[in-house]
């Protein structure tokens, strides 16, 4: 197992008729990151791994993997490996043998074979289970025979679409970690797919936000959910409460927006958008519910809202609080359960308070229909 090589994508743009799927994507990927490409279904995540893996060739542009041209070669000639959503392991060959099976082609011996195969399967700690059909292993131990199989052909780059979308909840969260020590065990870069928020957070160096074919944001996951650049990554990653308006007046990186719900509110502007808005500009402004609390204090201030319960749901760790906003919008917020914690009755008024850095203001732009 080498260290992993870059992957550059520049200016591609991939077409299908007048459709535009992938729209001048600029990605520059470490060697031995694991990179995600996170949106919803439909915007071209997978149709970029195609191009990266060589299944599918780009309208325009240059795909470099370890800073040679990829463009005009084939899947079997580039140093990459795909792992689907169905795994697609040979039923009637054992573990052992589905692993090495690369090697098979290449003409290995049986012995360099299987003592590769062992060595694999004690690195994705399946060791002694080489004898087994797949049928005989559980969806997660499948996952990782698959994981192994792609390995053996030691690609440089790893591509995985969505590989743990068939896995029940529990088994996908045990599996990131999993994923992610791989990994780091066998150092090559891995491209990953997905449209789960949690799993591109939790195991990303980097993630790629997308939108219909256009790539929103690039950066680690800290800052794709405390800093967004615009509002459909605001709204895509995580819950977060939308307040729309415009600016009334800017300082020191800080605007207070006259807003949609209750005037005047205060907030940061993103760092993708600071010393690009003015006043009148229309933004939104965001606030994720575990950034609300309530308000003690009687004082009017910038970063005090009021609001009426609409209803509140106790979630175990959280209580739920969900307000009515103006114009029919709810809000919620998040109280951890410390024990003070409680339901509220439908109607309560209430003043809640936020830290104005942990309100973001960006463009007035597209929310994610989640």
């Amino acid at each position: 197992m080498g260290s992993g090589v870059s992957v550059d994508l520049q200016d591609m743009w991939i077409k299908f008729g007048d459709f535009v799927a992938v729209r001048e994507a600029n990605v520059n990927i470490k060697g031995g990151d694991f990179f995600s490409f996170l949106g919803p279904s439909g915007c071209g995540k997978t149709t970029i791994l195609r191009a990266v893996s060589g299944f599918l060739e780009p309208s325009a542009g240059n795909i470099l993997i370890g800073g040679e041209n990829m463009i005009g070669k084939g899947p079997n000639e580039r140093p990459t490996a795909l792992i689907f959503q169905n795994l697609a392991l040979f039923p009637l060959m054992k573990v052992w043998e589905n692993i090495a099976f690369s090697m098979e082609v290449r003409g290995a011996s049986h012995g360099e074979r299987r003592k590769r195969a062992d060595e694999l399967l004690d690195m994705i700690a399946l060791t002694g289970q080489g004898d087994k059909l797949p049928s005989e292993l559980s969806g997660g131990q499948k996952q990782r025979v698959a994981i192994a199989r792609a390995l053996c052909a030691e690609p440089d780059v790893l591509l995985l679409d969505e590989p743990l979308s068939a896995l029940d909840l529990k088994l996908r969260q045990h599996m990131r970690t999993e994923l992610r020590e791989i990994q780091k065990r066998v150092g090559i870069t891995f491209i990953y797919i997905t449209h789960d928020q949690g799993e591109a957070l939790t195991m990303s160096d980097n993630v790629a936000v997308m939108k219909a074919g256009i790539i929103d944001q690039i950066a680690d996951g800290k800052s794709i959910y405390d800093d967004p650049a615009t509002a459909f990554v605001a709204s895509f990653v995580g819950e977060n409460n939308c307040f729309r308006g415009e600016v009334s007046k800017i300082v020191n990186g800080e605007a207070v927006v006259d807003t949609n719900r209750t005037g005047l509110l205060r907030g940061r502007i993103a760092s993708d958008a600071q010393g690009k808005l003015s006043v009148g500009d229309d933004v939104m402004m965001f606030i994720r519910p575990e950034a609300l609390h309530l308000s003690e204090d009687g004082q009017e201030s910038d970063t005090r809202i009021l609001a009426d319960v609409h209803h509140s749901e106790f979630e175990g760790q959280s209580y739920n609080v969900f307000l009515e906003g103006t114009e029919g919008k709810e809000m919620k917020m998040a109280l951890t359960n410390r024990g003070e914690a409680r339901l509220f009755d439908a109607g309560t008024s209430m003043a809640i308070k936020y830290d104005a850095s942990q309100a973001v203001i960006v463009p007035a732009g597209e929310l994610a229909s989640e």
